[in-house]
């Protein structure tokens, strides 16, 4: 019962740490307009944000990684949160100096211990119970996630955009100052109550360690290489994170080019109305992972990205815009599902591993809103986002072709066992 109870706790716990980089995520799209207002830099040169921001997930993900085989996920967890309010209280000097290069370090500091979070807490929930509900669980989770993406750009468009026509940069760096003073003391007191509260699978769990020597002893062993759909995960998550970072970075300037009368503070409720249908969409499609498998409901909404986006690139007056927000809807379950698509099958210090590499994908998002911008910048906004449909047309794809490749790789495992079996007879 007291395990039981232990696990509940450990879910609640871990799903604030999915709200936690999800407001930071909500906050930094914004700054992507602001900076290019009051730091007077280009579209393309915003684009460095996402690069500080997604970049330290590439460069931290692996160490985080390490830490949890070595201690565990807590200590993972922990680390990250200290990280996060080391950079949340670097971003007041920042802005103290109004200095972009400032602001682009800080950003990259936070964002590392973002990656640290996100490396231990993503294959966390997922093992917090069996894997045939880890689609339904991850994506739970993810919701409260949407909650803080939604939240972020609310506070950020009345706080910051608002003094965008003023031009009043003292005032919009303060406010960036005491937003992130907040958001530093908050990280502080959650990262006392993980390092007070005992959590459940601290460490390698005995079950995991007793089935990877059995495995061993048997010959049949399975490398990370021959989980097909982990290589293939590990560059849908690279394409569908450029593809989500890339949508939101530049939402504000398409919809200010596309929704005549517009102001940017106006525009910043709508992306909060863009993450509301990101939110909505995990809320309303987690149910139906009980019912229809979490790669299928995948598919069908990459397909659905395709058609949206090509619409979006047509640049309809106002009606764009909404057809952008609906993207956001179905863009919604693709990062949990395809990160559990990816660790379906694999057991202790695998898990860490594989989780680690797949959070290094995230750098995609550091990618693609630097060539979007360089698009916008020579071009017009509405052509930048051609850039999204390739990533949504491979994930689809990656989709429909799990489960084939799942029972291929279980086929192959099974005909090795009765192999190894036969040659142990013989002797």
């Amino acid at each position: 019962m007291q395990n039981n109870k232990n696990v509940k706790l450990a879910i609640v716990l871990v799903t604030t740490l999915f709200f936690l980089w999800g407001f930071s995520y909500g906050l930094v799209d914004v700054m992507n307009k602001n900076f290019q207002t009051h730091l007077h830099v280009t579209k393309a040169e915003s684009g460095f944000i996402q690069m500080a921001y997604f970049g330290a997930y590439f460069i931290f993900a692996l160490p985080a990684g390490w830490i949890a085989r070595r201690f565990s996920y807590k200590t993972g967890i922990i680390v990250g949160l200290l990280l996060y309010a080391i950079g949340a209280i670097l971003i007041v000097p920042a802005a103290h100096l109004a200095s972009f290069g400032f602001f682009l370090f800080a950003f990259f500091v936070l964002a590392c211990g973002l990656g640290s979070l996100e490396t231990n807490a993503n294959p966390y929930i997922t093992k917090l119970g069996d894997d045939k509900s880890s689609s339904f669980r991850i994506n739970a989770a993810q919701s409260f996630n949407g909650v803080g993406q939604f939240l972020g750009p609310i506070i950020a468009g009345t706080l910051l955009l608002s003094f965008a026509a003023s031009k009043d940069v003292s005032k919009n760096m303060n406010n960036i100052s005491w937003i992130y003073i907040v958001i530093a003391i908050v990280v502080l007191i959650i990262m006392i109550i993980f390092i007070a509260v005992k959590m459940p699978d601290t460490v390698e769990s005995e079950a995991d360690k007793k089935a990877e020597l059995e495995a061993k002893k048997e010959g049949i062993e399975r490398k990370l290489s021959s989980h097909t759909n982990f290589p293939l995960g590990v560059l849908a998550q690279f394409l569908y994170v450029a593809a989500q970072v890339g949508a939101g970075a530049f939402f504000i300037n398409y919809a200010l080019a596309h929704y005549h009368g517009l102001t940017p503070e106006h525009a910043a409720y709508f992306f909060s109305v863009a993450l509301i249908a990101f939110m909505a969409g995990r809320i309303v499609t987690t149910p139906l992972m009980k019912v229809v498998s979490g790669d299928i409901l995948l598919g069908i909404y990459s397909i659905i990205n395709v058609i949206l986006t090509i619409l979006v690139v047509a640049g309809i007056e106002k009606v764009s815009v909404y057809l952008l927000i609906a993207v956001f809807f179905f863009m919604s379950i693709s990062y949990p599902t395809i990160f559990s698509i990816a660790l379906k099958g694999m057991t202790g210090n695998k898990v860490k591993t594989a989780s680690s590499v797949i959070v290094m994908s995230i750098v995609g998002g550091a990618i693609l809103p630097f060539f979007m911008g360089k698009v916008a910048d020579v071009v017009n906004i509405q052509w930048a986002y051609v850039l999204l449909i390739p990533c949504f047309i491979y994930v689809a794809w990656f989709a429909f072709s799990a489960s084939f490749f799942e029972r291929r790789d279980l086929a192959k495992l099974a005909k090795r066992a009765a192999l190894a079996h036969e040659h142990a007879e013989s002797k």
